[in-house]
C-alpha cells in the first residue's frame, strides 16, 4: 500500500510539473506597468459591434452565439478570467489589456489551458485594445452583466488623472453597456484611487452602491484579490485592499 501511495504522489506531482511546463512563463512577457491610454497606439477595431468577428478571440467556443457578458478592463495577466471560467462555463468573458506583451501572455496562457484542460476555458478570451476609446466598437447597449476594474493604474500625478480608467464620461459609457442589474466591481490598494472611483460612480444616477453583505452569495467575490498578480503582491506585503461595488439601476429611458 505504501508503494502504491508513493507512486500516486509521484504521478500527481509529475502531472502538475508537466502542466506548468506547458504554460507560458511570465518572465518572458514582462513590460512596464504604465501606458498612456490617450496616445495614438496602433489598434485594429471594428466600425461597429455587428462587424466584430469573435471567432478568433474564442476559437474553442462551440456555441454559435457570441455575446460577451463579463468584461475585465485592464485584465493584466488574466488571473480573474482563468479563475471565473469554470464557475460560469456558459458565459463568454473577455479581458481587455492595452500592453502588448501582457496581452500576448494572456492569449498564450488561455491557449495552453485549453490544450491541457480541454474542454475547460473555451469561454474566455483576451483582446489588446484601449478600453477608454473603443468600447462602443465592440459592445451593444445593455450587453454586459459584470464589469471589473481590478487594481487599475492609479496615475498618481494630478496632471495624469485624465488617464484614469474611471471618470465622469467613462462611467456614463459603462452604464450604457451594462444591463439593468449588472454589476461593477472595483478593487485597489490605493486609497485615493478608491475614493476617486467611488465618488464618480456615486455621482452617476444610473448606479447604486452595493454592500458586501448584499453580495455574500456572489462566487466572484473571493476571487477578486486572490486571482490577480497585483492582489497577491498586496497580500504578501501586508497592504490594505479597498473594494467597492455598484449596480446598474433601471431607468425610465432604458430600451432593450
Amino acid at each position: 500500500r505504501l508503494i502504491v501511495e508513493i507512486t500516486r504522489q509521484i504521478r500527481r506531482k509529475l502531472a502538475v510539473y508537466l502542466m506548468m511546463m506547458a504554460l507560458p512563463q511570465k518572465k518572458y512577457y514582462r513590460q512596464r506597468a504604465h501606458s498612456n491610454p490617450l496616445a495614438d497606439h496602433s489598434f485594429e477595431y471594428p466600425a461597429s459591434p455587428t462587424e466584430m468577428l469573435w471567432k478568433p478571440i474564442f476559437p474553442a467556443w462551440n456555441n454559435e452565439r457570441y455575446c460577451v457578458e463579463f468584461l475585465d478592463i485592464g485584465c493584466g495577466y488574466g488571473g480573474l478570467l482563468v479563475s471565473m471560467s469554470p464557475l460560469f462555463p456558459d458565459t463568454l468573458m473577455l479581458g481587455m489589456e492595452i500592453r502588448v506583451k501582457v496581452s500576448d501572455y494572456v492569449k498564450d496562457r488561455i491557449e495552453a489551458l485549453q490544450k491541457t484542460r480541454s474542454p475547460l476555458y473555451s469561454n474566455i478570451g483576451v483582446l489588446r485594445t484601449n478600453a477608454m476609446k473603443y468600447l462602443p466598437n465592440y459592445f451593444e447597449k445593455g450587453q454586459l452583466k459584470k464589469l471589473f476594474f481590478l487594481f487599475p493604474d492609479p496615475h498618481f500625478k494630478r496632471t495624469k488623472h485624465k488617464w484614469r480608467v474611471v471618470n465622469s464620461a467613462l462611467v456614463a459609457e459603462y452604464a450604457y453597456f451594462l444591463s439593468p442589474g449588472g454589476m461593477v466591481y472595483t478593487v485597489t490598494d490605493v486609497h485615493a484611487l478608491h475614493e476617486w472611483m467611488v465618488q464618480h460612480f456615486k455621482l452617476c444616477p444610473l448606479f447604486e452602491a452595493v454592500s458586501e453583505d448584499e453580495l455574500s452569495g456572489d462566487p466572484v467575490l473571493p476571487l477578486l484579490e486572490k486571482s490577480s498578480e497585483e492582489g497577491q503582491k498586496v497580500a504578501r506585503s501586508g497592504g490594505t485592499i479597498h473594494r467597492a461595488f455598484f449596480r446598474r439601476v433601471e431607468d425610465s429611458f432604458y430600451v432593450k
